[in-house]
């Protein structure tokens, strides 16, 4: 599954309870929360994309040097 499936398929569902619901209010908090999932997968997308690089110190760079 891609970074951001699961989080669009919770915004999916949340959408199909706010199409269901007959109080306005919770229609709007249902679509709020999947546009936030919806938002949530963007970022999901984005933070697999990030390949993070680094170095360990060597042994002799880790060690503390003396005073």
């Amino acid at each position: 599954m891609v970074a951001g499936d699961r989080y669009r398929a919770k915004a999916l569902q949340l959408l199909a309870l706010a199409d269901g619901e007959e109080s306005k209010p919770a229609k709007v908090e249902f679509e709020n929360l999947a546009a936030a999932f919806l938002r949530l997968a963007e970022q999901a997308e984005r933070n697999a994309a990030l390949i993070i690089e680094f170095e360990l110190p060597s042994e002799e760079e880790g060690k503390a040097k003396p005073d």
